[in-house]
């Protein structure tokens, strides 16, 4: 089932967005008349008749609507953006796709990137959400450092620091626990500092592994959100 996107569509803009709009009419060559499927990226998902088949501007009027039932759980992802944009593209595509609740992104003291465009990483998580057949829209966010990020999770009952550690005893998979909000922080490249390390443990945040090989920054975003989707299914 293709899915289409239009925010505002509850708030009575029933028109595709110019992008969206190309895509249905010009690449999927639906005409007036064709029942579509659009969601608003907060759990509801409607079915909408085509009553003018513009490339640029396609509207539609609701014929019905559903919405997804709320998880018990949120699921989210702390991570510093890699150096390479392409890498965390692939991330924010990946962890959509399984059913991440919200990404939070932060620089660290050892970041390599300073910058990102969140314009463009929600795109992708929208082309992922709706590829991937959901209806809600993980939350993305950014801070400028590592303890304001800290600060934001601080309302998680669960909160878990990825840490490169080789006399790490506890694994994410035996450590959380089902049906309860979770933030996972994954390190940049290189590795938290001491001192974010410190600010954690005081912080409440309970030092994790992710398993025996040394994982790349993305990787261990994806391995993380993944082992709590498994714990929660």
């Amino acid at each position: 089932m293709e899915v289409f996107y239009q925010p505002a569509i509850s708030d009575g803009v029933h028109e595709l967005s110019p992008e969206e709009s190309k895509h249905c009419v010009k690449v999927l060559r639906h005409s007036i008349g064709d029942i579509i499927h659009v969601a608003d990226g907060r759990g509801a998902l409607f079915a909408v008749r085509i009553t003018e088949a513009n490339a640029k501007r396609c509207t539609f009027q609701l014929v019905s609507h559903s919405r997804k039932e709320e998880k018990a759980y949120h699921i989210s992802i702390a991570i510093a953006p890699t150096k390479s944009i392409d890498r965390i593209e692939w991330f924010v595509e990946k962890v959509v796709e399984l059913g991440v609740d919200e990404i939070m992104f932060y620089f660290a003291r050892y970041s390599e990137r300073k910058k990102l465009n969140m314009e463009r990483l929600e795109k992708k998580a929208i082309v992922a959400m709706k590829q991937s057949e959901q209806f809600i829209l993980p939350k993305l966010s950014l801070f400028n450092s590592f303890g304001a990020c800290l600060q934001a999770a601080d309302h998680f009952p669960q909160r878990f620091i990825a840490h490169v550690d080789r006399a790490n005893p506890y694994h994410l998979m035996d450590v959380a626990q089902p049906h309860q909000d979770t933030v996972v922080f994954i390190g940049p490249e290189g590795d938290f500092s001491e001192e974010e390390l410190v600010k954690s443990f005081a912080a409440g945040f309970t030092k994790v592994s992710l398993g025996e090989n040394r994982l790349r920054t993305e990787t261990a975003g994806l391995a993380a959100c993944h082992i709590l989707t498994l714990i929660n299914r």
